[in-house]
């Protein structure tokens, strides 16, 4: 077939996600379901809190019995009794009435606020002195003032951190429906590569993207399934691929996505069922060489050999699809980018978008971005980095004292 190289830029790219679907669904326990999406919108089932309880240690009164009432003019009050934790009093508060209630014990009815303990005095057995005027709804929760019945609490593509693990066990849930985690294969090529446990020969170097790419895989919310290593020979990576397909939502090759007359990514992929390929090429640096394709609603990606330029890719538009293919949407994306003050100045050539890879530092209290120096193939550039910065295709540069957001390397 015949090669082409245009490429797009990276907002066509990552504008792509949305046409592949998100993973399926499943239940799972809810001590299990920490950092997962959630599927579905939840619903309350009931008000939260469901009954009206006290926030401090005090006595439970009708506000307006302390209208007015100070250190020099207490309110004296009856004390009707006392609140038991976890039982429903089995009496009413009027004015000039308290009952002594711990946190979280019930309001009685009529009760409307809280007067702590440190602002009231025993007369005796009967009475108490308040030196405080309370305003109704003061130190106490009424029902549904967290949560109303029948309002969506928590919704679908949302990750479960531990407040809406919280939240659920509150409401008695013992399982939650997420999404299935996206599996994603991972296949590196080249005549050069050689397992991580063989002592490489003049000229071979150790698969290290296979492993860099599983970790940020698992960072990003997938599955890793490693498919091993393939030699520059297109009928085996054809072979390779198709295994791959039938065993995984998402296929990353490393190495082989440059034009050139060994690289075979693109017509095995061309060869698998109802293939399209969407992209060769993306307008950025490091990384150009970068592939795109589907075979029906699976995401097929070929990435550069280089593991900086693929740890970069992975980071800047593989990432997204993962996290949209697993169910979580952009609204609820919390990772957020990192502002700093460029620490020198950068160069860039136009026509490109260049990703600089920095390390941050904080001196008299200003955060700092600091270009790593070196050759921008050496992974020691990556160890030294704690985030990218994006120079914009039409930039030729950023003067040092720039405001810069930087994207987490995570």
């Amino acid at each position: 077939m015949k090669d082409f190289f245009k490429v797009a830029s990276i907002e066509q790219v990552l504008s792509y996600s949305t046409g592949f679907p998100a993973s399926g669904a499943e239940e799972l326990l809810l001590l299990e379901a920490d950092g997962r999406i959630i599927a579905f919108d939840f619903v309350s089932e009931n008000d939260l809190p469901d009954f009206p309880r006290s926030t401090m240690d005090g006595y439970a009164i009708q506000a307006g019995s302390s209208f007015g009432a100070s250190e020099s003019n207490p309110a004296y009050l009856t004390i009707k009794g006392d609140v038991t934790m976890g039982k429903p009093p089995q009496f009413s508060i009027a004015r000039g009435e308290a009952a002594g209630i711990p946190t979280g014990g019930m309001l009685p009815q009529g009760a409307d606020s809280v007067v702590m303990i440190e602002h009231t005095e025993a007369v005796d057995t009967t009475m108490i002195e308040v030196f405080k005027s309370m305003a109704p709804g003061q130190n106490a929760i009424h029902a549904g003032e967290d949560f109303k019945k029948a309002g969506v609490v928590i919704e679908k593509g949302q990750k479960l951190r531990p407040q809406e693990i919280g939240l659920l066990a509150a409401f008695g849930k013992t399982s939650v429906i997420v999404h299935k985690k996206p599996v994603v294969a991972i296949i590196s090529t080249g005549d050069e590569i050689v397992p991580i446990d063989k002592e490489p020969d003049t000229g071979q170097i150790r698969d290290i993207n296979t492993y860099t790419l599983a970790s940020m895989v698992r960072m990003a919310g997938g599955i890793p399934v490693l498919f091993g290593i393939v030699n520059d020979n297109l009928e085996q990576l054809f072979e390779k691929c198709s295994h791959a397909l039938a065993h995984a939502d998402m296929i990353l090759i490393s190495g082989g996505s440059s034009v050139g007359t060994r690289d075979f990514t693109i017509q095995a992929l061309s060869r698998l069922p109802d293939a399209e390929i969407l992209v060769h090429g993306i307008s950025i640096s490091p990384g150009k060489p970068t592939i795109l394709a589907r075979s029906g609603d699976k995401a097929l990606w070929g990435l550069p050999g280089h593991v900086v330029s693929a740890m970069i890719v992975f980071t800047t538009v593989v990432r997204p699809f993962i996290l949209h293919m697993g169910g979580l949407t952009q609204k609820h994306d919390k990772q957020f980018n990192v502002h700093a003050t460029l620490a020198r100045n950068v160069s860039s050539a136009q026509g490109r978008v260049d990703f600089v890879r920095v390390r941050l530092v904080r001196k008299n209290g200003i955060r700092l971005a600091h270009p790593v120096s070196g050759k921008s193939a050496l992974i020691n550039t990556m160890i030294k980095a704690d985030g990218l910065i994006k120079i914009g295709i039409n930039t030729e540069g950023l003067d040092k004292g720039t405001k810069v957001s930087v994207i987490p390397m995570v």
